[in-house]
């Protein structure tokens, strides 16, 4: 993967991808994924890593480097290293240098996080939700304007990302000429798995964790506990094992996140609360109130017997791509999940678990006790969970990334973009709704409304807050 350099000689290509996760020895999903993209283009490019959260992790394959979120000065000497930018989440509207650059912009867009922020905000004023989702879906639209080429994590997510394409119109005739597929434009490219199989170096649940013992059966919940999972309906279905199979239990692998910006969900109380009232809590349902390091999540997983997800059905259901089972695949564990999203279409085809009606805690229930009873039936399920996981790892799910970075090259209606003013982002009362929560966007905020309306409109706005606020208590 070579560019040609002012002077003319060839260097590697310089591929710059900026997160808004932490990157330490507690990863979520977006560190993650950026961590192994890092790993692989620097195989054959020159990687910077930049984050506006802490940095903790180093690397001797690719640079990380820290860059506040007010700090667009060093961001913009970044922008000017690289060759190719691959943004995730809010990079454009804290780094204008960024939103502004010529140079190759990838987009990864394998979390839908509009449709995650109707569930997650669901539970405030109307308002709040309203602002929430408005900002997501604006920051979303100024990157699928400008971004040269896409990256998605299923096929659902691609038709969601083309219809998306299509009604800012990016599906013209300058994109259809060049690919009438428009594979060219936006590839799938799922989150991965290492190649190498786990190895456990110690019991993290079986024996150790209190009422756990060591020839009990484990079902794990491998994430955290957020608004669009249903973990009501499992605990509910653990309440009908248990007397009969008081060996069965469940353990919830991250109660609460590591990461304090992330806040936490009502579906973390709704599921404590339904522990206490079925008397199962610290007998046959469990919480580990710690995020589990990375690196040492192998040991829980390789102390389960079972891998679980559940949820409700909406649109974050439908487009979401849960990465938990991948690590449940990586482990061989058979997975029981709720039907309706793209990974109950995996169980069903490969026979790598049970898929249980949405909400009914009797067939879940049903589907754990076959798996953990008929030892037949579990490791059929067991050795299609380990032919399975090799489809994800991350030299695979990442190839459209891998292929794009060794001939990157700008989209085919860029020109038109520009010139149609598309990629601009929205308004710049929606730019700055896009701005973190604190001083710097409340000032921003003042400002907009006194440059509009004066010291009148101010007071009018500052107004409204207070009676939202006084309405809200």
């Amino acid at each position: 993967m070579a560019v040609t350099a002012p002077d003319g000689l060839e260097r590697r290509t310089r591929v710059l991808i900026i997160t808004g996760d932490p990157i330490r020895t507690k990863m979520a999903g977006p560190a993650i994924r950026v961590w192994n993209m890092a790993e692989l283009l620097s195989d054959r490019c020159d990687v910077r890593v930049v984050s506006w959260k802490r940095i903790e992790r180093r690397s001797d394959r690719f640079e990380l480097h820290y860059v506040h979120e007010a700090d667009d000065a060093t961001a913009a000497g970044h922008e000017q290293w690289a060759d190719v930018i691959i943004v995730q989440g809010m990079a454009f509207r804290l780094f204008p240098s960024v939103a502004r650059t010529t140079k190759i912009v990838v987009a990864d867009l394998y979390d839908p996080f509009q449709l995650e922020q109707l569930e997650q905000n669901k539970y405030e004023d109307a308002a709040t939700w309203t602002d929430e989702i408005r900002k997501a879906v604006s920051l979303l639209n100024e990157q699928l304007a400008r971004g040269d080429y896409f990256l998605c994590a299923s096929d659902r997510q691609r038709d969601l990302w083309l219809g998306n394409l299509s009604a800012l119109g990016r599906l013209n005739p300058a994109t259809y000429t060049a690919d009438p597929t428009f594979d060219s434009l936006i590839g799938v490219a799922p989150f991965g798995l290492p190649a190498d199989p786990p190895q456990q170096s110690r019991h993290a649940i079986k024996g150790t964790v209190p009422g756990i013992g060591p020839d009990d059966r484990v079902l794990i919940w491998g994430g955290g506990i957020y608004n669009w999972f249903d973990p009501v309906t499992l605990v509910e279905a653990m309440g009908l094992l248990a007397d009969d199979h008081p060996e069965i239990k469940l353990f919830f692998l991250s109660a609460s996140h590591f990461n304090p910006e992330v806040p936490e969900m009502q579906a973390i109380a709704d599921t404590v609360a339904a522990a206490d009232r079925l008397g199962l809590a610290g007998t046959t349902v469990f919480f580990n109130d710690s995020w589990v390091d990375y690196d040492d999540r192998v040991n829980y997983l390789l102390d389960a017997d079972l891998g679980v997800s559940t949820h409700p059905l909406h649109a974050e259901t439908r487009f979401s791509f849960r990465t938990r089972i991948l690590d449940y695949l990586w482990a061989g564990l058979p997975v029981v999940s709720s039907a309706g999203d793209a990974f109950a279409e995996v169980i069903d085809r490969t026979g790598c678990g049970r898929v249980a009606p949405i909400g009914d805690p009797v067939g879940l229930a049903s589907a754990i006790r076959e798996l953990l009873t008929d030892a037949d039936a579990y490791d059929r399920a067991h050795e299609a969970a380990l032919r399975e996981r090799e489809r994800f790892e991350w030299s695979r799910s990442l190839r459209p990334l891998l292929e794009f970075c060794a001939n990157p090259r700008e989209a085919a209606d860029r020109t038109l973009m520009a010139a149609s003013g598309a990629a601009l982002g929205g308004s710049r009362f929606e730019r700055i709704l896009m701005m973190p929560r604190g001083r710097r966007r409340d000032l921003a905020l003042l400002l907009y409304y006194f440059r509009r309306g004066g010291l009148s409109l101010v007071r009018e706005k500052l107004g409204e807050r207070q009676d939202r606020l006084s309405t809200d208590r």
